[in-house]
């Protein structure tokens, strides 16, 4: 199980194909994103080249320090694409929330994940905390991203009704219940899903490295649950914590709609 098929630059070279075949799909279909294709790729290239030069050099100096500047930039990194994605859209205090909910939410569950759940020690080891705190971080993003839509959608085309709802006596809390909870399901649902057809529909690119690495597979299947249900965890607390205190940014201290 520990062969492992080493990949030469000539063989990584010959996955492009795969490159050229949907370039041209969308050539010939007139679908005009082949700069958006060329760029991806290549951006794709050069980012996962340079992180494994960094990795490389984390791993071989493991540092409490270096691993926490890591994470540092990961959760900026996801706050700052959450921002870029609705750009207007946020007001100072929701992008405060949105901050606190990742930050809060993700910490959480990685500390917990990877000190009682993997017991990882030193509890710094980048080969551990670096590639689970990736994946947690990134599944909230997404989670978090869906959750903001859908409560900016949900407070933009129900306002009438919450403005109901207050006039006849309802707290801010009540009044957004419907709202709040149809964001949370939207955006909890893609978790799920892949849960759903997790091993039978498809591997997850975890369990699947560690495959081909050589790692025994009920081994790689062990982490791969334990590591979705962190996942699951983390999502949730997330898109929680950003509903319950996100919500209440739409308020003001007399408890009417700004």
């Amino acid at each position: 199980m520990n062969d492992v098929i080493d990949l030469t630059m000539l063989q990584v070279g010959l996955a492009y194909i795969f490159v050229l075949i949907v370039l041209a799909i969308v050539r010939f279909r007139g679908i005009g994103r082949e700069k958006e294709i060329v760029l991806s790729s290549l951006r794709m290239t050069l980012q996962l080249v340079l992180v494994g030069y960094v990795l490389v050099y984390v791993f071989d100096n493991p540092s409490p320090y270096v691993t926490g500047l890591i994470i540092v930039v990961m959760e900026a990194f996801a706050i700052h694409t959450i921002f870029r994605k609705f750009r207007d859209r946020l007001t100072n205090p929701l992008r405060k929330v949105i901050a606190f909910a990742m930050c809060f939410g993700t910490l959480t569950c990685i500390v917990y994940f990877l000190l009682v759940v993997v017991r990882v020690t030193p509890w710094y080891e980048p080969r551990y905390f670096i590639p689970i705190a990736g994946m947690i971080i990134g599944n909230s993003m997404t989670g978090i991203s869906l959750g903001v839509k859908s409560l900016l959608e949900g407070m933009t085309t129900r306002k009438h009704l919450v403005e109901e709802a207050l006039i006849l006596g309802a707290t801010p809390k009540a009044a957004t219940r419907g709202i709040v909870n149809g964001a949370f399901d939207s955006a909890i649902m893609p978790t799920i899903n892949s849960m759903v057809g997790m091993g039978i529909v498809f591997l997850p690119g975890m369990m699947t490295g560690q495959i081909l690495s050589g790692t025994v597979p009920t081994t790689a299947i062990a982490y791969q649950i334990a590591i979705m249900l962190g996942i699951l965890g983390a999502v949730a607390l997330t898109i929680i914590t950003m509903l319950q205190l996100g919500c209440r940014t739409f308020f003001n201290k007399q408890d009417q709609l700004v």
